[in-house]
């Protein structure tokens, strides 16, 4: 048996710290630049000019604006993604299962307004980024919900892929409408978003998806 004391992580060195602090700088910096501005706007120099640091510390960290752009989004799904999973998981009902999920994304939404609002900003000209690593991962992980879900019986047989894909559409979509509003109420949001899903699951054919070819 081993009786080895387990080693404690070493805390992060002086370094590692700086190097973290000024990429949380640039990302701060652009969120506001990005809001300030829209992203088509905003130019690296836009950024730069809002941080304290060289523009040679700028590319230590990022080679352009659309990689600040992906580390803003992923950094967001990195936060939400644990609550989420949390939320479904602990669904008896298909309604809590979907409730849960809109009440938690819109809660975030509300609690993180700024955030949102520098990403979805001129949408008009720039459609949010679906494909960064941890926005895909999130996505990967509501499927795979909603695949035990189905298996469970908690679902009846559905297609979990376009379950999914609609979800997805609905809850971004209606957090941004929420937010354009004068007082962003989450709840009228989840009540509303639930009972779409909850009348249409019930009229949805059980489809078993096609094997890929």
């Amino acid at each position: 048996m081993d009786l080895t004391t387990p080693t404690a992580p070493r805390p992060a060195g002086k370094r590692e710290r700086t190097k973290q602090q000024n990429r949380q700088v640039i990302l701060q910096a652009a969120r506001q630049v990005f809001a300030e501005l829209g992203y088509g706007a905003t130019t690296v120099r836009d950024i730069i000019r809002a941080t304290p640091l060289a523009a040679g510390t700028f590319y230590n960290y990022f080679n352009s604006k659309e990689e600040v752009f992906q580390a803003m989004q992923d950094e967001i799904a990195l936060r939400i993604r644990p609550r989420l999973h949390e939320e479904r998981a602990k669904a008896k009902t298909i309604e809590e299962f979907i409730s849960g999920t809109f009440r938690t994304f819109f809660e975030y939404v509300a609690s993180d307004e700024a955030n949102f609002h520098a990403i979805r900003r001129n949408t008009d000209t720039l459609r949010v980024r679906m494909d960064t690593p941890e926005i895909l991962a999130g996505f990967h992980e509501l499927r795979a919900d909603l695949e035990e879900a189905i298996a469970s019986g908690l679902f009846p047989p559905l297609d979990a892929d376009y379950l999914m894909a609609a979800i997805v559409g609905v809850a971004f979509e209606i957090a941004e409408r929420m937010l354009r509003r004068e007082r962003a109420c989450t709840e009228d949001a989840t009540r509303f978003a639930t009972a779409l899903f909850m009348g249409g699951i019930k009229a949805l054919p059980a489809i078993t998806p096609e094997a890929p070819a």
